[in-house]
């Protein structure tokens, strides 16, 4: 049990890693468009899309990313959490 704990541990970690990487490369004109962007796009638009219709850009800045990190960062501690349990 401890194992499986670990492992989806490890992948809300590099999840949340690639979500920072994403969001960084909106900083970069056309970086988005390389083969590592379109992977990333790939992999974190379905988890970023359903915070963005709930939560509104504050002017020019999108805080939806924040949030859907901090998300990720809470069922990473659950875990931890629920690793003490068993």
């Amino acid at each position: 049990m401890d194992l499986l704990f670990d492992l989806i541990g490890t992948a809300l970690r590099l999840y949340s890693f690639a979500l920072i990487a994403y969001i960084l490369m909106s900083w970069f004109p056309g970086a988005r468009e390389s083969s590592i962007g379109s992977f990333l796009t790939r992999i974190c638009e379905p988890y970023l899309e359903p915070f963005r219709k709930i939560i509104p850009p504050l002017g020019m800045i999108d805080i939806s990313p924040i949030v859907a990190i901090l998300v990720l960062n809470f069922a990473s501690e659950g875990l931890y959490v629920l690793d003490g349990m068993f």
